[in-house]
């Protein structure tokens, strides 16, 4: 028999092929029937009984049904801005991006900046390029272009004229201007550095930002995911508050997704924000957007040597520096701010990449358990590049998820000249560690990070079960293979467990009766075909609630 909620005639029914339910209870079906946006019956052929004559017929086979993917880490409007801007992403090749930076400033002769983005820091010796190759092609517009991290920006020397920063300006305390030997800057800014010139970038107008967004959903569609957790709500370096403009998404009734924002912890400050926070969670909290999330950022990333490590980095050398990343909280305030959030009921989203930073957030949600108790916030913290084997059992013991960036475990340029050099081998031997963090019952989530990486959660899917690449050469080498995940948990990360992070459980994340008929369609069956053919797979549909949202051309 069917598990069903209704007898009467369905708006869609999805049937013939492989249903992958990610419910526990009934984890394979072969027919799904929809009514009024929600699931009323999950079973096989006795399923037929709910067609009726205005019923929409979807056939599935030699297709996969699963339920929406769900991001639970990603920057929507940013990736859409960059991809109507000066567009670095998708090649490493540094003729090719001052190609591009040239073409860009040429089609546009009257706009101020030239701005955009996307750059791997890969294309540049220590990923630092100079302002030299900018001046010879825009020498009379200042040009900022953060990277594909946005840890750093490229910028030309108009750029750091307008802004005043010569060899006599101090880093910020959180971030750090490149210099040459004479303490010129060079045209690298990372980190906190990056807001001296961001700053001075002219805002997007409120259509420009719209159809940014909208151009970012479609995007997101197109790869299967029906809701997300946008990592940054507020103003943060060069990035634009989207707020206001998923407000006028809204109002608009063109937000198709479900959203979660996660609201920015502006780190200049203190406690004192707290109050705006409330306020703003009340006013942005509707139906298919919400804000009960603060982001804090408590570290940077480990190829600029700004992620937070509990031992320094080591010299290209091999020997001890004497700079262990930064932690953007100092870790005692951490645990005040984390336990008075927790009590007024905010999840906490942390930027932790570094050791360091993951024990900090760690140890800031234990100071909220132990003030508060164990309350349904459902921290969770994101990246966890390097994780010491102490801190593995703390994520279960403490209710923390681990939000994972699937796509960023494997042996790639950046990774292999930029990173493991300076964590050395056995520090190198702890990142990404998916199996560990499994094995020891943590419950998993995962995001994209987009623009920083690919927002496809296939190819993401792929490198956690392949602990390699899609588009690696051959023989390269797994990305330590003991920290796979097999791929129906991989696939339930992206589902259930992002739609956990999100508090959306209740409504999404499996196709069960009852639940939201958030749903996407792939060309085939994953789990029939070799392993590393997963990135292989398309979408062809996405629905929510039971509306198509996207459709191939060949859907």
């Amino acid at each position: 028999m069917p598990q069903s909620q209704v007898t009467g005639p369905a708006d869609l029914v999805l049937t013939g092929g492989p249903v992958h339910t990610v419910d526990p209870a009934r984890s394979r079906a072969t027919s799904v029937a929809v009514h009024d946006g929600r699931i009323t019956a999950v079973g096989h052929d006795e399923v037929h009984a709910l067609i009726g004559p205005g019923t929409e017929v979807v056939d599935l086979t030699g297709k996969l049904l699963l339920p929406g993917f769900q991001d639970a880490h990603v920057h929507p409007q940013g990736a859409g801005l960059e991809l109507g801007l000066c567009h670095l992403a998708d090649t490493v090749d540094p003729a090719e991006y001052l190609r591009r930076i040239r073409a860009y400033a040429d089609e546009h002769p009257h706009i101020e900046w030239i701005t955009g983005g996307g750059w791997s820091l890969e294309a540049f010796p220590g990923g630092a390029p100079t302002t030299a190759a900018l001046d010879a092609i825009v020498p009379d517009r200042p040009v900022f272009l953060p990277n594909r991290d946005h840890h750093g920006a490229w910028v030309n020397t108009r750029a750091l004229e307008l802004a005043g920063i010569d060899a006599r300006t101090p880093d910020p305390a959180d971030g750090r201007i490149e210099r040459a030997a004479d303490g010129r800057p060079t045209g690298m800014l990372q980190e906190g550095a990056v807001h001296l010139v961001g700053r001075l970038v002219p805002d997007p107008t409120p259509e420009e930002q719209l159809a940014a967004l909208l151009r970012a959903q479609a995007v997101l569609h197109s790869h299967g995911v029906t809701a997300w957790q946008d990592a940054i709500v507020g103003t943060y370096a060069n990035m634009t508050d989207p707020a206001p403009t998923y407000r006028a998404a809204l109002d608009r009734g063109l937000l198709t997704a479900r959203v979660v924002g996660a609201l920015w912890w502006d780190r200049e400050r203190g406690a004192e924000q707290i109050p705006e926070l409330l306020a703003r969670r009340a006013e942005l909290s509707g139906d298919r957007f919400r804000a009960g999330t603060v982001k804090i950022m408590q570290d940077g990333i480990a190829e600029n040597h700004t992620a937070a490590m509990l031992d320094p980095y080591l010299t290209g050398c091999g020997c001890a520096s004497d700079g262990s990343g930064i932690s953007f909280v100092e870790p005692g305030e951490l645990k005040k701010y984390v336990t008075e959030l927790d009590a007024l009921g905010f999840q906490v989203h942390f930027h932790a990449l570094g050791d360091r930073a993951v024990r900090e957030a760690l140890d800031a949600v234990e100071a909220a358990r132990a003030a508060n108790g164990h309350r349904d916030t459902r921290h969770h913290l994101a990246h966890l590049q390097v994780v010491h084997p102490d801190d593995v059992r703390r994520f279960r013991a403490l209710g923390a998820t681990a939000n994972l960036q699937m796509l960023w475990a494997a042996h790639e340029p950046q990774m292999d000249e930029l990173t493991l050099p300076f964590l050395g081998p056995e520090r190198g031997a702890r990142q990404y560690p998916f199996g560990d963090l499994l094995r020891a019952g943590v419950t998993l989530a995962a995001g994209s990070d987009w623009p920083v990486s690919s927002p496809d959660p296939l190819q993401a899917v792929h490198v956690a079960v392949n602990r390699v690449s899609p588009d690696a050469p051959e023989g390269t080498p797994e990305f330590l293979p003991g920290q796979r995940l097999d791929l129906g948990t991989a696939l339930a990360a992206y589902t259930a467990g992002s739609a956990y992070a999100n508090h959306l459980d209740a409504l999404t994340g499996s196709i069960t009766v009852g639940k939201a008929a958030d749903l996407v369609v792939l060309d085939r069956d994953p789990f029939t075909r070799p392993a590393d053919e997963i990135a292989a797979a398309r979408v062809l549909q996405t629905f929510v609630d039971g509306a198509r949202v996207h459709a191939a051309p060949d859907a």
